[in-house]
């Protein structure tokens, strides 16, 4: 796991904090204790709200003009020697995609109304599937469920939570 914080401040102060924890596949033993592993308890009962967000065929090569040129969103052969059969959709536009889909149907399109956006990776997205996206309402907070519609609603986001105003 890598672990990343980035603070940004202008001339006033504190504007936010980001934490991220990137988990480098078939990486580690290089000793030390584990650390604790957290899972938020699955919601119960049915959704308050579930919507389907296709994802483009090009979406992963339109992403790359973010800066994140990794070739394992667009080079076959690289991902086929990270184990996987094509190029994968970033963790970052799924996770946007989710939180995009959150504020336009809980929070009346209203960014300025989220406090926080934690999520767990828990699988991949490959472009051309459809994000089947679960919200639940909860004490001032959407819990989030993001699973791969067309492979039997494979987990791609868990422990997913928008605390909100």
């Amino acid at each position: 796991i890598l672990v990343m914080r980035t603070e940004v401040a202008d001339a006033e102060g504190p504007l936010w904090t980001n934490d991220a924890q990137i988990f480098v596949r078939g990486e580690g033993g290089w000793g030390g204790d584990r650390g604790p592993s957290t899972r938020l308890e699955a919601p119960s009962g049915e959704p308050d709200r579930t919507v389907e967000r296709p994802v483009r065929e090009d979406q992963a090569l339109l992403y790359r003009l973010s800066g994140d040129w990794n070739p394992l969103h667009a080079d076959p052969e690289f991902a086929k020697l990270a184990g996987f059969d094509r190029p994968i959709l970033h963790g970052l536009c799924t996770y946007g995609m989710t939180l995009k889909a959150v504020v336009d149907t809980l929070l009346g399109g209203d960014v300025t109304r989220v406090r926080s956006y934690t999520t767990r990776f828990a699988g991949v997205v490959f472009p051309g599937e459809t994000l089947r996206i679960r919200m639940w309402r909860h004490d001032g907070a959407v819990r989030v469920a993001v699973s791969a519609a067309e492979r039997d609603d494979a987990p791609v986001l868990a422990d997913t939570t928008v605390d909100h105003t």
